[in-house]
């Protein structure tokens, strides 16, 4: 448990690093397998579904787009599996890691679909806060184009 955190943590770090180097970015990389590794030994159906959603933005993030849609559609398919099991934020935050991946892909009209899903998703956030946080992804970082 201890690890999976940790390393999830030192993948948001390299997420949110402006300047980030093909070194980074491979860490990143691996920090994301490693963190969702032990989650799914230690974790439950929340920390996989959220584990495929850091990989999916690690990859988005390194631009590497069939990776983060692999990524992506599995981050969703666990919500659809499990959504009594999540929090609002993580239901918006599946469509914009989905969005996401499309747009570094290539695929604009599907890009567009699941921004406008994860939007709609991420204004039925009960938490101001935890709305903030997803905006703030939601409007910011990367979108290859489609923002």
């Amino acid at each position: 448990l201890k690890f999976a955190k940790k390393l999830n943590g030192e993948t948001w770090d390299l997420l949110e690093k402006q300047d980030r180097s093909l070194e980074d970015e491979e860490r990143m990389i691996h920090a994301a397998h490693a963190s969702l590794y032990h989650w799914l030994q230690v974790g439950t159906a929340v920390n996989r579904q959220r584990g495929e959603y850091m990989l999916a933005r690690a990859y988005a993030a390194a631009d590497l787009g069939q990776e983060a849609l692999r990524h992506a559609r599995r981050c969703v398919q666990i919500t659809i599996d499990h959504r009594e099991k999540l929090e609002d934020f993580d239901v918006a935050f599946a469509y914009e890691c989905l969005a996401r991946a499309h747009a570094c892909a290539g695929n604009v009209d599907e890009a567009l679909v699941f921004w406008q899903e994860a939007h709609k998703l991420g204004k039925a956030i009960a938490d101001p806060q935890d709305k903030e946080i997803f905006e703030r992804e939601l409007y910011g970082g990367d979108w290859f184009g489609i923002r």
